[in-house]
């Protein structure tokens, strides 16, 4: 007999949700370090994982952390691992190695004010090129970013999702404000935890090949212990798994690992618009500016001001094709971000020189508030 299934108003922080929507994912191992300002995913797991049965572990540093979660992911288990600024690159190698060998995880990443120590309680959007571009070498990313509690718990649904289908590391960005502040989520009591999808094969042990290139999506990664064996390392590999120097099989892998993200553009790619029909100001604007943002587009509508917004949820695979599209009637853009224009660049790239592409930035601890988005509208 089903369970009964609730809807639950709750008052969350966002890292909380972050967490309990983790484990409605299915998550069964967690991994990490404390670090401000994520410490409160790692709390709420601490408490909540192990009565569902799952493993919360603090591991002695961010390095050993995620390689705590590329080891439980290859055993099975849904993993993830959460830490800010300075933990998030540290963690870098690791998550090259789980995109090379095409591990499935989640790694939250609590933005702060940076470079180094920065400034751990403060917010900023600093770490947005870090998950595009933090390990070496060319590989592909996935990175979702929420503006509001509800929907930090919505992406981390999501994340866990991509991360099984294209057997991918995907990255949560928050920022400090939506980790920290406190709104209401509805959430679903009585749902059974979510299972790990692609885990299974019918190839017998001796003709499964877990880096089988074909087709837009990998094969399934079948869990260490089940009677399959397979190499796994951080290498260039055959669809074994074994070690390749071979110029052509090295490029037909790195080719696959892009392509097993373009082709699922339409799966990875999420952005809201309003008012983009008849702007000629179009905002773009992301995490926790969005909020500021969309206050400030609606008082400028009232002045007789036609300002649209468009904000990506998904920031990596850029949503190019999506902002020019958005961006059609729009004579000018205003980008507005916590950091020195990391996202303004790409936006500039994507609507070359027929748009005048202005941005709005704001670093030392500061929020961006309305009325500074406001300012900003009625100059451009």
């Amino acid at each position: 007999m089903s369970q009964e299934v609730r809807v639950v108003p709750q008052l969350l922080t966002g890292n909380e949700a972050v967490a309990l929507a983790a484990i409605d994912a299915g998550l069964t191992f967690f991994a990490g370090y404390p670090i401000t300002p994520s410490s409160e995913i790692a709390e709420t797991l601490v408490v909540e994982l192990p009565k569902r049965g799952g493993v919360c572990v603090q591991m002695e540093d961010e390095i050993a952390s995620i390689g705590a979660v590329i080891g439980a992911a290859l055993a099975g288990a849904r993993a993830m691992t959460a830490t800010s600024g300075p933990g998030f690159s540290l963690k870098q190698e690791g998550i090259g190695y789980a995109c090379e060998a095409e591990i499935p995880c989640v790694v939250v990443n609590v933005m702060r004010g940076g470079p180094s120590t920065g400034m751990p309680t403060l917010p900023a959007q600093g770490d947005v090129m870090q998950a595009r571009w933090g390990t070496h070498g060319d590989h592909p990313v996935v990175a979702l970013c929420p503006e509001r509690v509800s929907e930090a718990y919505d992406l981390t649904l999501k994340a866990f999702d991509i991360a099984d289908r294209l057997r991918t590391p995907v990255t949560l960005l928050l920022d400090e404000i939506v980790g920290h502040v406190t709104e209401k989520v509805l959430l679903r009591e009585g749902v059974e935890p979510a299972s790990p999808l692609n885990r299974k094969t019918e190839l017998p042990p001796d003709q499964y090949r877990p880096y089988g290139f074909s087709g837009s999506l990998p094969p399934p990664l079948v869990p260490f212990g089940t009677g399959y064996r397979y190499h796994v390392t951080g290498l260039m590999h055959l669809e074994d798994g074994f070690p390749t120097n071979d110029p052509d099989e090295a490029a037909r892998l790195l080719h696959y690992l892009h392509r097993k993200v373009e082709d699922n553009r339409a799966m990875l790619v999420d952005v809201e618009e309003d008012g983009v029909e008849d702007a000629d100001v179009l905002l773009f604007a992301y995490g926790a500016c969005s909020r500021s943002a969309k206050s400030a587009m609606a008082v400028a509508r009232k002045k007789g001001l036609k300002v649209g917004l468009f904000r990506p949820r998904t920031l990596w695979p850029f949503p190019d094709a999506e902002l020019r599209k958005a961006a059609a009637r729009a004579s000018r853009v205003l980008v507005v971000e916590m950091n020195l224009g990391q996202m303004t660049h790409e936006v500039e790239w994507a609507l070359g020189v027929n748009r005048v592409v202005r941005s709005l930035l704001k670093v030392g601890g500061d929020p961006i508030m309305p009325d500074e988005v406001l300012h900003a509208i009625e100059e451009v």
